[in-house]
């Protein structure tokens, strides 16, 4: 997709932990740039202190929880339809300083299609955080 398809202007995540706080500022600031941002989490993130989902959810974010598997194990990022951010690398603080990662940025529009695929599949049987 181009950025004026579907897809376009919009970043889509799916994320098993996330309590990266400059990432939730980051998506929070682009989607007061009027770029379209949703969030599908790991159900763990209801009872986590720590978590973005809040923090977004009151910034107006919406933000999904995924329990219809034990664990919800994505770290995905799906960028204007064009661009597959992926790998190890949870969305917090402990993946970024201390752990041993990986991420991978793709730039495909027709994998990027594939993985929003993925994501709206796990967004319909997600529940509203």
């Amino acid at each position: 997709m181009t950025p004026s398809g579907k897809f376009g202007r919009a970043v889509y995540v799916q994320a098993y932990s996330f309590t990266s706080a400059p990432i939730a500022k980051a998506l929070v600031d682009a989607a007061r740039r009027g770029v379209k941002v949703e969030v599908i989490l790991d159900k763990s993130q209801r009872k986590e202190t720590y978590t973005g989902a809040t923090f977004l959810r009151n910034e107006g974010v919406p933000v999904y929880i995924d329990a219809a598997h034990a664990i919800a194990h994505n770290k995905v990022m799906v960028i204007d339809g064009q661009t597959v951010v992926t790998g190890s690398f949870n969305f917090t603080k402990a993946a970024q300083e201390k752990n041993g990662e990986n991420l991978l940025i793709i730039r495909d529009a027709g994998l990027a299609k594939l993985y929003m695929e993925n994501w709206e599949q796990h967004r319909q049987h997600s529940e509203e955080y």
